[in-house]
């Protein structure tokens, strides 16, 4: 058996411009990455665009179609999302105690950082296959990963793990690769983007981008089995300079942002509803000047017009789904 692992990062320690870093991988046998890419190719083809899935540049809701069924079939398939937070001042506060740089400093997380997620996900393969499992490794392409020789390290580290524990797994390669192109890469970010606006609580501000990428968030977790499946299948750790990490519950996020959405929308679902029933021929473009919401948020609308007519929340997007 192959396993297939993705890693990615979002705020770079050395840059001083957040107060978090993050680092997500995501992995699952060759045969259901194999699956899932296939059915977001597809997703791609019959929404007609092709575009780099790109969680911070989700500023519009002309594509939530797309993204929302990507989101729905990854969630719905074997696989695992393994997140990891570092707060920036500590880490850095660390690093000056035994005189590192700050650059020095990141260059030694990406050699452990990493090596500490992909364990994460390889320690349980051994009881899953008989046989020696190949695991193979795609980081998202980076200059930087080459001048450490990232690669080579993460492949000494993770089978000297595998020996030392008598498990049965090896990886046999670790490989950079353009985002572009890999839609695993594009399906990492896309997910670490999202648990990265429910940790630093991003929805509750005002802004038209911060309302698109939570209602987007919500019709997402609302459909199906998801939001048990989202708190199942992504595992949330947080640095605290100790050897262990701290596992943090996801749930203690999602909670509170599925309570303020909620609230939030009854609250525009009764002023919608009274245009409508005020005005109960008037079109979808008339409809949208009047409750204020700008093109960019057209398909936000249509949402909540399907839910007051009793469609439902996601009728005008679900299209065919994988419900399991």
């Amino acid at each position: 058996m192959h396993y297939l692992i993705y890693f990615d990062e979002s705020n770079k320690l050395d840059q001083f411009n957040a107060n978090y870093s993050y680092y997500g991988a995501y992995g699952g046998t060759d045969a259901a990455m194999a699956r899932v890419v296939k059915q977001v190719r597809n997703i791609f083809k019959q929404c007609n665009s092709f575009s780099e899935l790109h969680f911070r540049e989700y500023t519009k809701d002309n594509l939530v179609k797309k993204y929302f069924q990507t989101l729905h079939t990854v969630i719905n398939e074997n696989v695992q999302i393994n997140i990891l937070t570092v707060n920036n001042r500590d880490a850095l506060y660390a690093a000056q105690k035994i005189g590192l740089t700050a650059t020095e400093l990141r260059n030694l997380f990406y050699i452990k950082i990493p090596e500490r997620l992909f364990y994460g996900m390889t320690r349980d393969l051994s009881s899953q296959e008989s046989g020696t499992i190949k695991v193979k490794i795609k980081v998202d392409q980076n200059d930087e990963y080459d001048k450490l020789f990232l690669e080579t390290k993460i492949i000494e580290q993770m089978n000297a793990h595998s020996a030392y524990r008598n498990k049965n797994y090896r990886v046999v390669n670790v490989l950079s690769q353009n985002s572009v192109k890999s839609i695993p890469l594009q399906i990492v970010d896309t997910f670490m983007g999202m648990v990265i606006f429910l940790l630093e609580q991003n929805y509750l501000e005002s802004s038209n981008t911060a309302k698109i990428k939570s209602d987007l968030i919500y019709r997402f977790l609302i459909e199906g089995n998801n939001l048990m499946k989202f708190q199942q299948q992504i595992k949330l750790y947080k640095w605290t300079g100790h050897e262990e990490l701290t596992f943090v519950n996801i749930s203690d996020y999602v909670s509170p942002f599925m309570a303020y959405k909620a609230a939030y929308d009854s609250q525009e679902i009764i002023r919608i509803q009274k245009i409508m029933v005020e005005n109960p021929a008037m079109p979808l473009k008339e409809l949208r000047l009047k409750t204020g919401y700008p093109n960019t948020m057209k398909n936000t609308l249509i949402g909540y017009k399907d839910q007051i007519e009793g469609r439902g929340r996601n009728y005008s997007i679900s299209g065919v789904l994988i419900i399991q």
